[in-house]
């Protein structure tokens, strides 16, 4: 099933946080802190502006980008789990 986001929206699958630190020790999932990256999934067509037109947005597929930590609705389609949120809470792209 193909998920297309309307106007700003942005659809972005996170990217799962490293399971050992960089001393070697591995972090049972209780210690875990949720993952703010993720990459882009699909896009919608732009944001809608007061005199009707749409602007396009920045991001494309593909991107891998860094979000607010409380953006967006969690929803699973196929059994993945996808975050869908606005434009304005991506804070970055990751190049």
């Amino acid at each position: 099933m193909k998920l297309k986001p309307l106007y700003d929206r942005v659809v972005v699958k996170k990217v799962e946080m490293e399971q050992k630190t960089a001393g070697g020790i591995i972090l049972p999932d209780t210690a875990k802190e949720e993952s703010q990256m993720g990459e882009v999934v699909a896009v919608g067509e732009g944001r809608l502006l007061e005199n009707g037109e749409i602007r396009p947005l920045k991001v494309k597929e593909g991107d891998k980008v860094l979000y607010s930590k409380y953006a967006g609705n969690e929803v699973e389609l196929d059994g993945e789990k996808l975050l869908i949120i606005r434009e304005e809470d991506i804070l970055a792209i990751v190049e």
